[in-house]
């Protein structure tokens, strides 16, 4: 896979530059800063970050033993400290974080505690700089680590946020370090079972997992214990579609190697409608609203399974439907035509008399079938496109995007 990783991997240049503007935001942060120290985090300190990222998360490093008492505090104190001399964005998580655009990059920054050992952390993103340190522990395997991101992301399981439910960067890293490389990775993957257990630093004997977890952690059909965090399973967001996408992948990939599953592929109008043949094809474009990517993301997929589920109870076939999401959002549907003009609708039982006659009286044309009355009535929608129409200014959708229109 030399060919896939030239491709993904940073050159020397690019990696040159990113730590040049990195070096340079950094120090910026760090004269605004009393009690704490700004370090870079993600994948950017553990060397497995693709060619082209143009994002990189920043802890603000606070002292444990003067905040510990003042966790809920962080977001405010970071600030108040910083807010003279940046931009800032401020955005909701299980701790406030900041976004600073520079150019054509966007940090993330992220007010932590400093600690030594995951059971000191008052919030989950206090212990990201463990995972850093734990991922660093083998450098040789960053090749593979950006492979198995890679992959994920062609096949569209790359992810752990709600709106996507697959695997993460973190993840990535743990399946590669635990089996040794990225194709021993898929070799494995492809006859997992539901309920597989990883645990590379060995906290648990497999057979005591559920019984140590709680419940809620091992809803997962991947259990990944986090190796710096032995109560946590880092695959808690992955859902079975994922998992199922992954393994099958995995299976075709190693029968048959290709560069074609490390392409992100989204297919344009031309070849929906060729693929689609005589069936009707819609394709919308939404401008997202603004905000964190993970709850923007979780609007979006609402805006597309609202449209969907409508057409579906408006006994329209959906043939095939998706979205993806790079700046603008896409939808399409792909309909099996239009409808008849008349469509059944059920009435009561024929043995209901005071029910029936109500019904009889409502309804012109009626008639049993099995036992139940029946009348025709006149569709409202016969095309998807008519319903597709109204369906855009449902205040549902409205208030989910800021706008969106179809192509």
């Amino acid at each position: 896979m030399d060919e896939v990783l030239s491709r993904i991997k940073p050159s020397k240049e690019e990696e040159a530059k990113v730590g040049t503007q990195v070096d340079s935001i950094l120090k910026k942060i760090n004269r605004r800063l009393s009690g704490a120290k700004a370090i870079l985090g993600g994948s950017g300190i553990k060397g497995t970050w693709l060619r082209d990222a143009h994002d990189a998360d920043i802890f603000v490093c606070y002292d444990y033993q003067k905040f510990k008492d003042r966790s809920d505090e962080l977001s405010d104190i970071l600030e108040k400290q910083l807010k003279r001399t940046f931009r800032m964005k401020r955005l909701h998580g299980s701790r406030d974080y900041f976004q600073i655009r520079e150019g054509e990059f966007t940090y993330e920054i992220v007010p932590i505690l400093k600690i030594t050992k995951a059971s000191q952390a008052k919030n989950i993103t206090d212990v990201s700089p463990l995972h850093a340190a734990w991922v660093n522990r083998n450098k040789k395997a960053r090749d593979d680590i950006r492979l198995l991101k890679q992959f994920c992301k062609g096949i569209g399981a790359y992810g752990a946020e709600s709106y996507i439910k697959g695997i993460s960067g973190y993840v990535c890293e743990i399946l590669v370090n635990y089996y040794g490389s990225f194709e021993k990775v898929l070799t494995r993957a492809a006859t997992w079972k539901e309920g597989t257990v990883i645990d590379v630093a060995k906290h648990h004997k497999s057979s005591n997992v559920f019984a140590d977890l709680n419940k809620s952690k091992l809803e997962s059909p991947l259990i990944v214990i986090d190796p710096v965090q032995a109560d946590r399973n880092a695959a808690a967001a992955l859902s079975m579609e994922k998992f199922e996408v992954f393994k099958r992948n995995a299976a075709a990939y190693i029968k048959k190697p290709s560069a074609k599953f490390f392409e992100v592929r989204h297919p344009s109008a031309e070849i929906l409608r060729k693929n689609a043949k005589n069936h009707d094809v819609i394709i919308l474009k939404a401008c997202p609203l603004d905000g964190k990517r993970d709850t923007v993301g979780c609007k979006l997929l609402k805006v597309f399974e609202h449209i969907r589920s409508t057409l579906v109870v408006h006994e329209f076939e959906v043939l095939d439907a998706g979205w993806w999401w790079d700046g603008e959002a896409t939808f399409y549907f792909i309909v099996a035509g239009k409808l008849p003009k008349m469509k059944t609708h059920g009435g009561p039982p024929v043995t209901t008399k005071e029910h029936a006659i109500i019904f009889k009286k409502k309804y012109k044309k009626t008639f049993i079938e099995k036992g139940h009355l029946q009348a025709l009535i006149p569709r409202k929608y016969l095309a998807a496109q008519d319903l597709i129409k109204d369906i855009l200014k449902d205040p549902n959708i409205k208030s989910r995007v800021k706008k969106i229109h179809v192509v």
